[in-house]
């Protein structure tokens, strides 16, 4: 029987590589941000068409490659940053296995111009499939410029799984916040389709918060700075007042690589405890720096998942670094251990002048009046007692001799509407539970309604149809609100600004990343358009990253989720009888958008064997 066992030709191999280290667009833009950062630019563009689809581009001022550096970065393990295992526990550097470009070029049309600033000329190699079409020397600026263009070609199932260009483009977002957060003195710019999103320029960490997320991050910022002989801990982390419903900005860094942790998020929320409302969620950008013989980052492909030799001390650290932070901008309560809260005495401090200060006066003036005759007072209250008891026999003669005083009119069973068989009247047929449900009677029982979801199944069908029709009403705000988004955020605004609009949102840009909010959903009572607006783009992301829908359908869902009635809200009967029938002309009554039942049948005989 022959061996069945063989190696793999090269080409396959790295598309196999390329399996785990490029899932979609954002990873070429992370793995070669990070080279070029790696590299020591100090400017970097970052150009995409078709939200990476089409083409990533990355032009640095870097460093640069050799020609035969540049020939071999396109082969397999094959890298600069490890020469011996133990470099494995001392890497500092952002890429290290030697992987990413065999592994792009393995699935990609690549093309590389490269320039050291001792050479005249560079390296130009363009690489389709693995397969190197073209290698030659070229003038080109110092630096290096890596265009890939047409990913996944030879591989069109993997296309196939690529989701729509604005989720893929949010991605790519992600990736550049990420390593723009982590390198703060980095020139870095996004260009989308020849249209600029960011243009960073080089700053403290501050700086490009606020130039990133928006000029509102400038007052919801605590400083944060915990430093031990082991680890250092800094960064910044919003105010409690600036939480937002939907897990946004929060990143972690350690040694300038960006991470994802639940237990370090856990020991932050931890922090906050007693703070935060309910579902919400603070903003964070900490950075960690210790060791790296004291983790280990090489135990996911993507390297977003590491391990600390001493989990519990980083812990502790992280949660002193963030308390200490909010203690020190006064936002949770301190106490002063040298005073009594329960006898605080108030005394005058000694004067400097002869006539004595404002607070000496103020003083002197309580004194006296302390000291003076209080029994003036009592003449106010003169004649209370009397006036009391002419009202009380007021009252009792209008109880003995009604017609003396005011006419009754009694009431009359002709007059009154006489309820059916059965049936309750109106004012008793619905009742609230706990301001969480609704109550009624039906022939088989009774029926309770959760208010939160029916009235969001209600809102989704009817924007849904708004959105598809393009039938939306809108109310105008008498005073228009502007307000300022991020950079990815407004160009998600701009990418579906016809669907929103179907819906009832009037809004027009005012500048850059800017829009004035005119007119609200018709349909919404009375609410903050500015809140609203800004739910709406959250909720929408968050759909974004955890459902596989269209467009159409994730703002209904977002615009229904944020708009819809709340637990805890106080309804009137006539409240509660149209949304149940409101609930039940639609074409699935029965479940919220998000899965959950509206309403419950508790049956008669299921009632009857909790008295059996």
């Amino acid at each position: 029987m022959p061996d069945v066992i063989r190696l793999l030709p090269d080409n396959i191999a790295n598309q196999i590589a390329a399996g785990e280290v490029v899932q979609r667009p954002a990873s070429v833009v992370k793995e070669l941000l990070e080279n070029a950062i790696d590299a020591g630019a100090k400017n970097i563009k970052l150009i995409v068409k078709e939200s990476g689809k089409a083409m990533v581009q990355v032009i640095d001022d870097g460093i640069g490659m050799s020609e035969t550096d540049a020939r071999m970065c396109f082969e397999r393990h094959a890298t600069s940053k490890i020469r011996t295992s133990e470099d494995l526990f001392s890497i500092k550097t952002m890429g290290f296995r030697g992987e990413a470009m065999a592994s792009i070029a393995a699935v990609a049309q690549v093309e590389l111009k490269s320039r050291r600033e001792s050479e005249e000329l560079g390296a130009l190699l363009q690489v389709d499939g693995s397969e190197i079409k073209r290698a030659e020397l070229t003038s080109t600026a110092k630096g290096t410029s890596i265009c890939v263009k047409n990913l996944f070609f030879n591989v069109p199932a993997r296309r196939n799984f690529l989701k729509s260009n604005s989720v893929e483009m949010r991605h790519i977002v992600d990736e550049f916040q990420r390593v723009a957060l982590a390198n703060s003195e980095v020139a870095m710019s996004l260009y989308q389709n020849d249209l600029e999103m960011y243009r960073l320029t080089p700053g403290k960490l501050s700086k490009r918060i606020v130039e990133i997320f928006g000029k509102n991050y400038q007052n919801q910022m605590a400083s944060c700075l915990e430093e031990t002989a082991d680890i250092k801990v800094y960064g910044y982390v919003g105010k409690p007042e600036f939480a937002k419903k939907t897990r946004g900005e929060q990143f972690f860094f350690v040694n300038n690589r960006y991470i994802k942790s639940s237990y370090l998020n856990h020991a932050v929320v931890n922090a906050f405890e007693g703070l935060l409302q309910e579902k919400t969620y603070p903003f964070y950008t900490l950075f960690l720096e210790l060791d790296p013989k004291h983790i280990d980052i090489n135990v996911h492909p993507t390297k977003t998942e590491i391990k600390f030799d001493d989990e519990r001390t980083v812990y502790a650290v992280v949660k002193a670094a963030v308390r200490q932070a909010l203690g020190t901008h006064n936002i949770t309560p301190s106490l002063d251990f040298r005073q009594d809260v329960n006898f605080a005495a108030f005394t005058p401090q000694p004067s400097s002048t002869s006539s004595g200060s404002g607070a000496d006066k103020a003083y002197t003036q309580f004194r006296n009046i302390e000291r003076q005759d209080t029994s003036h007072w009592e003449k106010l209250y003169e004649g209370l007692q009397k006036e009391i008891e002419r009202e009380e026999e007021s009252n009792a003669q209008m109880d003995i001799h009604p017609e003396a005083g005011a006419t009754i009119t009694l009431g009359s069973a002709v007059n009154q509407q006489t309820p059916e068989e059965g049936e309750l009247p109106r004012e008793k047929q619905y009742f609230q539970i706990h301001k969480k449900f609704i109550a009624t009677h039906v022939k088989s029982g009774l029926m309770l309604v959760a208010q939160q979801e029916a009235h969001e199944r209600v809102l989704y069908e009817k924007f849904l149809t708004m959105i598809q029709q393009r039938s939306g009403a809108s109310q105008q705000s008498l005073f228009p609100v502007t307000l300022e988004l991020n950079p990815s955020d407004f160009s998600l605004v701009m990418g579906m600004k016809d669907e929103i609009k179907a819906i009832g949102f009037e809004f027009s840009v005012f500048g850059k990343n800017a829009i004035i909010i005119n007119g609200v959903p018709a349909d919404l009572k009375a609410t903050n358009e500015k809140e609203l607006f800004e739910g709406f783009i959250e909720q929408f992301k968050q759909n974004q990253s955890q459902l596989s829908v269209s467009t159409d359908e994730n703002i209904a869902r977002a615009i229904a989720r944020r708009s819809s009635l709340k637990e805890g809200v106080l309804l009137g009967v006539e409240e509660m009888s149209s949304l149940i029938d409101q609930l039940f002309a639609c074409q699935n009554p029965n479940y919220a958008p998000n899965g959950r039942r509206t309403s419950f049948i508790l049956e008669l005989e299921k009632i009857d064997q909790f008295f059996n």
